[in-house]
């Protein structure tokens, strides 16, 4: 991927959610909703605080994270759905 995120944004893919639910029941891809987990793919070097000092970000490329539904901004590259976000749109790092 040919992209580098400025400053204290990232890019992140979204991870799909399950189309079954536990009882065995499908969900269409139309009443399914937006997942909100992704895999960040790239990070800016961080934002410079007052002094001029910059501040690395806590995200690294391959974290999963979670995020709000409408968070970002969505755009297509080389056919993939990828989002572009500040780094404060993001909830949590979700741990292995």
């Amino acid at each position: 991927m040919n992209l580098r995120p400025l400053h204290d944004r990232v890019i992140v893919k979204r991870l799909e959610n399950e189309t079954k639910t536990a009882s065995g029941i499908y969900i269409p891809d139309n009443a399914a909703e937006k997942p909100d987990q992704g895999e960040v793919l790239a990070v800016g070097p961080g934002k410079r605080n007052d002094k001029g000092e910059q501040i690395a970000l806590n995200v690294k490329v391959g974290d999963r994270v979670l995020f709000g539904k409408y968070s970002g901004q969505t755009v297509k590259i080389d056919g993939n759905e990828l989002l572009v976000m500040k780094e404060d749109d993001l909830f949590a790092v979700v741990e292995k």
